[in-house]
């Protein structure tokens, strides 16, 4: 009789400390942005944990699109109070490795940052030798080593060297000009050279009609620089005049 009794609480107590025949419905996350789920998560007495981040950049930043286990509804299988629902979310930002560009030459390294979907802005030091090489690559200020992730669209500043002083020339203004008209300009000013960007221009129709919004060295009315220069230049398509008085 005794036996049967321990036997008999025995099972009692598994059932429930194991929650036995206790059916939760796993809800349908997919879709859904995960700062929205915790009412629904709280309802269900289930947990959830963030297993990773898919990059998408058509959908919302926290966009659900996986979930383990798979809502009742697909599944048709049950789940035990407390049961963590693991999710995998959408991100935005897609990450590309800094390469290593000191000592390189400057065109390249526009080439080499252009082709991995990073920005940048040129600077110049003067120096005793490697003429026209980076000397110092910084991501907001700081050095930023070969191989750190970045978001794809990070902006790097690239320090350049230059040992050839040339004649000051004032520094030409190409806002809102196409790149070919910028070619002209820069025509009657010998030395100078222009290096075109348009992430944009898929066709030669397109490069014709995009228009400069900005340029490095930047146009400050008086400041000079070298005649010996590269003059960097960004192009868009759909240019807009930011420059142009507002209408009373």
């Amino acid at each position: 009789m005794v036996y049967i009794v321990v036997i008999g609480t025995t099972i009692f107590y598994l059932d429930t400390y194991t929650n036995r025949g206790e059916k939760i419905l796993v809800p349908n996350l997919i879709g859904k942005n995960v700062k929205t789920i915790s009412g629904i998560i709280e309802e269900n007495d289930l947990n959830y944990e963030i297993l990773d981040s898919i990059y998408d950049p058509k959908k919302a930043e926290g966009t659900i699109l996986k979930q383990d286990p798979a809502p009742t509804s697909f599944s048709k299988l049950f789940v035990k109070e407390g049961r963590v629902i693991r999710l995998s979310v959408s991100k935005k930002s897609r990450l590309v490795d800094m390469p290593s560009l000191i000592d390189k030459s400057q065109r390249f390294a526009e080439s080499i940052l252009k082709n991995r979907g990073l920005r940048y802005t040129l600077t110049y030091r003067n120096t005793s030798e490697a003429n026209g090489a980076i000397l110092d690559q910084l991501y907001k200020g700081r050095y930023i080593k070969e191989g750190t992730k970045l978001p794809i669209g990070s902006m790097i500043k690239l320090v350049v060297g230059r040992n050839e002083a040339g004649i000051p020339v004032p520094i030409p203004d190409f806002y809102g000009l196409t790149i070919f008209e910028a070619k002209e300009r820069l025509a009657s000013m010998p030395g100078l050279t222009l290096f075109p960007v348009c992430n944009e221009c898929k066709t030669y129709e397109d490069s014709l009609a995009a228009r400069i919004d900005s340029q490095t060295p930047e146009f400050i009315e008086g400041v000079m620089i070298p005649s010996n220069s590269t003059i960097t230049v960004n192009a868009v398509l759909n240019f807009v005049d930011t420059r142009a008085p507002m209408a009373p």
